[in-house]
């Protein structure tokens, strides 16, 4: 019954050269966070996640009888389907940034600043008003510096975009996605 479905992004990862292995990890200069620990995340998010022909199976969507079955219905579908949904968002973040130039621009500007204050701090301590400057420091510094081009982008209404069409999508499924019998076995199952 378990069936081996072959890993499309295991060959990618195999024909990486170490040079770009290399040069992404060296992207990852946030302190506490290693290209090993957002890979593992990756990794566990894409192993839990649920077949997509399953996740949109249309007869499993129907319009639910009262409040109380929606309230169940979210729940359970959000802790069934929490890795599609993580995808789904995901996604809709990188459409947002790719369909705006200037929000690229931006992100550009952020991540060339930070680059450049993390080399300087690399040459020698930066202190200001008798601080050095630690990781967030810097993260700070750079996202003010480049607060105005993220303002010019509308990275504000991008947010709330991105963040609306999350809730229209994930919260319809939610709602209107009928519950697999063994979740209907373990609501019928409680205690009242």
């Amino acid at each position: 019954m378990d069936t081996k479905v072959e890993d499309p992004f295991a060959a990618e990862a195999a024909l990486e050269p170490p040079a770009v292995q290399s040069i992404v990890g060296r992207l990852w200069m946030v302190k506490g966070m290693s290209g090993t620990m957002a890979k593992e995340w990756f990794d566990r998010r894409r192993k839990s996640i649920r077949p997509w022909a399953t996740f949109v199976d249309q007869r499993k969507f129907s319009k639910p009888r009262n409040f109380g079955e929606v309230c169940q219905r979210v729940v359970r579908n959000l802790d069934t389907y929490h890795s599609n949904y993580t995808f789904i968002f995901l996604g809709l973040i990188l459409y947002c940034i790719i369909s705006s130039p200037m929000l690229l621009i931006a992100l550009a500007v952020f991540a060339g600043a930070y680059y450049i204050i993390h080399l300087k701090s690399l040459e020698n301590k930066l202190v200001v008003f008798g601080r050095e400057l630690t990781q967030g420091h810097q993260l700070g510094l750079a996202g003010g510096v480049s607060f105005p081009v993220f303002w010019l982008a509308g990275a504000g209404a991008a947010v709330f975009w991105v963040l609306g069409a999350t809730l229209a999508v994930i919260g319809s499924h939610a709602a209107f996605r009928e519950l697999e019998s063994s979740d209907m076995e373990d609501l019928l199952m409680e205690p009242v």
